[in-house]
């Protein structure tokens, strides 16, 4: 695990919703996803920050959407992850696993006695 390459909350609930929403993740789906998952409202300028921020990582890719009327004339940017995006998740998801590993509130009740 390189500086820079680990991920953040913020960034793992982006990937994951991104993952999750497959050809549909823009900005409103992906807040949509994370609201409703997690309870926790993120601004969409929070949302793009950590997006513009995966994809220099090079764990997510974007394009623009054609223009429509609905939109005033505006193209979405839609995302998709990147297999090493992929990657990164399952790897953190062991990392997390590995340091839970053996821990309860029981053995933390233990501990503080």
């Amino acid at each position: 695990m390189g500086k820079g390459t680990h991920l953040g909350e913020a960034e793992h609930l982006m990937l994951l919703a991104v993952w999750r929403l497959g050809k549909d993740a823009h900005g409103a789906t992906i807040r949509e996803e994370i609201l409703e998952r997690t309870g926790r409202r993120l601004s969409l300028s929070a949302i793009y920050v950590t997006l513009v921020r995966l994809e220099k990582k090079g764990y997510v890719s974007s394009f623009l959407a054609d223009p429509t009327p609905v939109r005033g004339g505006k193209a979405k940017r839609f995302f998709t992850v990147k297999q090493k995006g992929i990657n990164e998740l399952e790897q953190s998801r062991r990392r997390m696993e590995r340091m839970w590993e053996g821990l309860s509130a029981a053995t933390h009740r233990e501990a503080v006695s």
